[in-house]
């Protein structure tokens, strides 16, 4: 479809899709961070009355939550897997959601309208060119708009943290789901966004707590983050 999408990648992901609605499967750990990425959505923009697009949506997690809340939701996935068990879910669910088929780079073959909220959530790690969905999101973007990203920081703390203990200790994760060298920090995030005419809004960091077992929104950005930008 593009050059910007990786076949190992979507084969990983298509691997995880049996367990993709299970809440205690191999994805538990996406459904426990789903209400703290909700949260911090919630916390940056009204989502009623808007049109919001998600952006590698997975198995729809997260997009059938935003779809409660806003007037019109799309869900786009490079996975044809992934986007069937999100149309099925939904259907199941009985929450009015389209999910397409294909990549941000290519959403102007199925919508020409803009949308005032883009969701980015966990995906640009694992694309060949992240600034090339940062610069495709921007294009998408209506006038007045946001973009959520969440993705991972890369430094040593985030290798023991969030590849070795999350994968090989704790098992948050299945392993090989992160390749350390395509995580990207703040300042790499920050400097494509701006390249692209996004403005930074905010920057949130969310832990794990390994005896309470839960997750929380904080300040440090060493590890997991969500970054907010709108149209400059």
């Amino acid at each position: 479809m593009t050059h910007n999408i990786s076949s190992s990648e979507i084969e990983k992901f298509n691997d995880f899709a049996t367990d993709w609605w299970d809440e205690n499967g191999r994805m538990k750990s996406l459904h426990d961070i789903n209400p703290l990425r909700l949260e911090y959505i919630m916390r940056q923009t009204d989502l009623k009355g808007k049109r919001v697009l998600d952006v590698g949506c997975g198995g729809g997690i997260l997009t059938e939550k935003i779809a409660r809340q806003a007037t019109e939701t799309i869900g786009i996935d490079a996975s044809s897997h992934m986007t069937e068990i999100a149309r099925t879910h939904a259907k199941q669910s009985n929450i009015d959601i389209r999910y397409i088929n294909t990549d941000i780079e290519h959403i102007t073959r199925f919508t020409k309208a803009g949308f005032d909220v883009i969701l980015c959530m966990e995906l640009l790690e694992h694309v060949p060119s992240y600034e090339s969905v940062i610069a495709a999101c921007k294009k998408a973007l209506n006038p007045g708009g946001i973009v959520i990203f969440a993705t991972i920081n890369r430094n040593l703390m985030s290798f023991f943290l969030a590849v070795v203990c999350a994968e090989y200790i704790l098992g948050l994760l299945p392993k090989g789901t992160h390749d350390w060298a395509s995580l990207i920090k703040p300042s790499e995030l920050n400097r494509a966004c701006s390249k692209a005419g996004l403005k930074q809004i905010d920057i949130t960091g969310f832990s794990y707590n390994p005896i309470t077992r839960n997750y929380y929104l904080c300040k440090n950005s060493m590890v997991n983050y969500l970054a907010s930008f709108s149209a400059v």
